[in-house]
């Protein structure tokens, strides 16, 4: 019998619970998978937690891994069995083995472990539609990055990096400084002991950034609107330290753009998923982006993952083993 990781009530990491779960057949558009390695986010934490609310319980929280494909169910064409495949935005992820929807999988290239995939497929992908399609990075543009040093923070800067942009990353603590500043980080800024709406001014000449990247959320705002410049666009993709509060659209000063960005809108059809993925991979095939696996955990060890992870004890990318 497969074992996974379950919630029956919403709660700290306590209410991670490693139980024998069966998996059953695949059924239409679905596909088995045995998981290699299994990525762990900070939206498996909302979910734990209640901030977002689950459809029930018990749930198997997780939503990203990569794994040999075992066997497929009807009407899937795509795959078959000894496939190497990996997904993001598919809830149920802590898990050994688990029935995933074709729609949702991509056939990894040879040269891209099961590691780094589990590592880097919510991560990545994400970094890939904030960089590529909700502001186009280029060599003109100066950005302001919250949490630099995390998984989704790292893969960004070298990203932006590679595309000549600017960046002005935050990072919690000073051990973390040269961390940013080795995967691309241009200027970086301590939060624990500095203001960095006046770092941001003076680094840019009071002149602001074309574009702020905010994962952190309460923390961050509404500060990170003073950090733009006139038209510059906030975009608030996470809430590492409690969701953002409600606000008036006067808030948006000087004609700011806000957005709140999913996965999941930007992978919405199979073209937009193979292609996200496809540059993602391409990006880590010619060395311009590293993947930092940091930290790695048995399955059955999942909810120290998530202590660690809130305490921002981690740097790069977390993964269970199973």
């Amino acid at each position: 019998m497969p074992y996974a990781i379950r919630i029956h009530r919403y709660g700290g990491p306590e209410v991670l619970t490693y139980e024998d779960v069966p998996t059953g057949s695949p059924g239409p558009g679905e596909v088995l998978l045995r998981q290699h390695s299994i990525g762990v986010n900070f939206i498996d934490v909302y979910q734990r937690s209640g901030l977002y609310k689950l459809a029930g319980f018990p749930a198997t929280l997780g939503s990203e891994g990569a794994g040999d494909v075992v066997a497929v169910g009807p009407d899937v064409d795509m795959f078959t069995a000894g496939d190497r495949v990996a997904y993001a935005g598919a809830a149920g992820g802590y898990a050994q083995e688990r029935l995933v929807p074709a729609g949702k999988l991509v056939k990894l290239p040879p040269s891209i472990s099961y590691e780094t995939a589990a590592a880097m497929m919510l991560q990545g992908m994400t970094v890939r539609y904030l960089l590529r399609e909700t502001f186009k990075v280029g060599p003109e543009t100066v950005m302001l990055l919250h949490a630099a040093a995390g998984g989704v923070g790292l893969i960004a800067c070298q990203w932006a990096w590679a595309l000549g942009a600017t960046v002005i990353g935050t990072v919690s603590t000073d051990e973390k400084v040269e961390l940013a500043k080795a995967h691309g980080c241009t200027h970086t800024i301590v939060t624990a002991r500095e203001d960095f709406v006046a770092r941001v001014q003076e680094l840019t000449g009071g002149r602001g950034c074309d574009v702020v990247y905010d994962s952190v959320g309460k923390d961050t705002f509404p500060k990170s609107l003073d950090c733009l410049k006139p038209k510059g666009l906030w975009v608030s993709f996470g809430n590492s330290s409690g969701p953002v509060p409600p606000f008036e659209l006067t808030a948006l000063k000087g004609s700011l753009f806000a957005t709140r960005p999913s996965l999941f809108a930007y992978t919405a059809t199979r073209q937009d998923l193979d292609q996200n993925a496809a540059e993602l991979f391409a990006m880590v095939a010619s060395g311009k982006i590293k993947i930092a696996v940091n930290h790695r955990y048995p399955l059955r060890h999942a909810a120290e993952a998530h202590r660690d992870l809130e305490a921002r004890r981690t740097t790069g990318s977390i993964i269970l083993v199973p």
